[in-house]
């Protein structure tokens, strides 16, 4: 339930650091990262899902790919908790599976919830992405704001899902809870596409699960 409840802090600290006008990506934070031989470097970390690669800086500056990493974890001072990244095959691009980051949102023994934000032009200035939306730090201006928007994933049965973000096929994947878990969505109001609201709905499938 702590897990949870640091993780749904982090939620409204996205819209903190939006409005402050720095993207989480673009930030140093202190983490670590162990690398596919088991190897553990501490430093500050900055991440780039984008083109899925990390950065230790401690005398120098070195970049990772996730074909060499297992994992990462960094401290996020906006909100005060661990954010951790794993690197798993999925054919991102193509049909053929390559190494990808991860964000783990909620994990249980049944169900797995992961995540990849992106950064995101938004012209009309407030989007329907959580109302994050900000003029970049970084780069030229194209046009309008820029926001975070958020890809999501569930691993069951061994297998990465990635979800449209759709209610029936939220309620596919849950399909042996699915009524007791479509009763706690109306009765929570939540929505089948909200970053915190998916993160109680998975977390509360594991429990009844």
């Amino acid at each position: 339930m702590r897990y949870v409840l640091s993780l749904f802090i982090l939620l409204i600290s996205f819209e903190t650091i939006a409005q402050s006008g720095v993207f989480p990506s673009q930030v140093w934070h202190k983490g670590q990262i162990v690398t596919t031989n088991g190897q553990v470097y501490q430093g500050q970390v900055k991440y780039d899902l984008e083109n899925n690669l990390v950065q230790l800086q401690t005398n120098s500056i070195d970049t990772f790919g996730a074909s060499n990493v297992s994992q990462f974890e960094i401290f996020d001072e906006q909100y005060g908790g661990i954010r951790t990244f794993y690197t798993l095959p999925f054919p991102l691009s193509g049909d053929y599976d390559t190494p990808v980051f991860f964000e783990i949102l909620t994990e249980g023994d049944n169900i797995v919830l992961l995540c990849r934000e992106h950064i995101v032009a938004d012209n009309r200035g407030m989007g329907a992405w959580g109302g994050m939306p900000m003029n970049p730090m970084w780069g030229p201006q194209m046009g309008g704001a820029y926001k975070l928007a958020f890809s999501y994933y569930f691993i069951k049965d061994g297998k990465i899902i990635k979800y449209a973000q759709k209610k029936k096929e939220l309620l596919d994947v849950l399909g042996d809870r699915s009524d007791e878990v479509e009763l706690f969505m109306r009765k929570n109001r939540l929505s089948h596409d909200k970053r915190g609201d998916l993160l109680r709905i998975t977390a509360y499938y594991n429990q009844i699960r």
